[in-house]
């Protein structure tokens, strides 16, 4: 008696699950912790920033421009910390806002920046084009900020610690500062946050 025919049955091999772009999101880490450590490395002692007998008040408007220009020069880094610390604390007293912003950042992280572009995105069984999948973040990005008190919150606190920043800048003499060595190289904050910025640029270009 012949055996019936084995039907070969071949065990259906699951889906690649989508990679993100390990080394890109690797080299921007070490490109930014570099970038960071490198900044820090630039502060000014605290003790300096906040030495009592350097106060006084300026004698004009224009003095305490002057005096703010110079000591936004020499304590850029501080300033930028002091800048940074306010926004944070506001996020932390308010973790709600602080989820939405994290949730949004790795959405960007994730979905976009460092998705490999030749591997589509599914969600709910459905392909989304880079095109879409950028109006899709920039649509979320424009709610969050500007139609939820997320943005308010971060706005109020940007304000409060560049307040808090042009009123020492103000007050505090800078005649026992060394400016002449400080002035010519990185004399803002956008030179602390240029390398930020520059570590980022190639990830999102690639897929423009």
């Amino acid at each position: 008696m012949a055996s019936a025919p084995t039907i070969p049955i071949s065990n259906p091999q699951p889906e690649p699950q989508q990679q993100i772009a390990t080394p890109a999101l690797r080299n921007f880490v070490s490109r930014l912790t570099a970038t960071i450590n490198h900044g820090l490395s630039q502060r000014r002692p605290w003790a300096e920033l906040i030495d009592r007998s350097a106060f006084s008040r300026p004698d004009s408007l224009a003095d305490a421009s002057s005096r703010i220009r110079k000591n936004l020069s020499y304590f850029r880094v501080n300033y930028f910390s002091v800048i940074a610390l306010s926004v944070a604390l506001s996020l932390v007293t308010h973790p709600v806002s602080l989820i939405i912003l994290v949730a949004l950042l790795a959405a960007w992280i994730f979905l976009y920046a460092f998705r490999p572009s030749d591997q589509p995105l599914f969600i709910a069984g459905r392909s989304f084009s880079d095109r879409e999948t950028l109006g899709i973040l920039l649509a979320s990005t424009i709610v969050v900020v500007f139609l939820t008190s997320v943005g308010s919150l971060v706005i109020s606190a940007l304000l409060l610690g560049v307040a808090v920043v042009c009123a020492h800048g103000a007050f505090r003499a800078p005649e026992d500062l060394f400016l002449d060595d400080q002035e010519p190289a990185n004399s803002s904050f956008l030179s602390f946050i240029g390398g930020t910025a520059a570590a980022a640029a190639p990830a999102v270009a690639a897929r423009v």
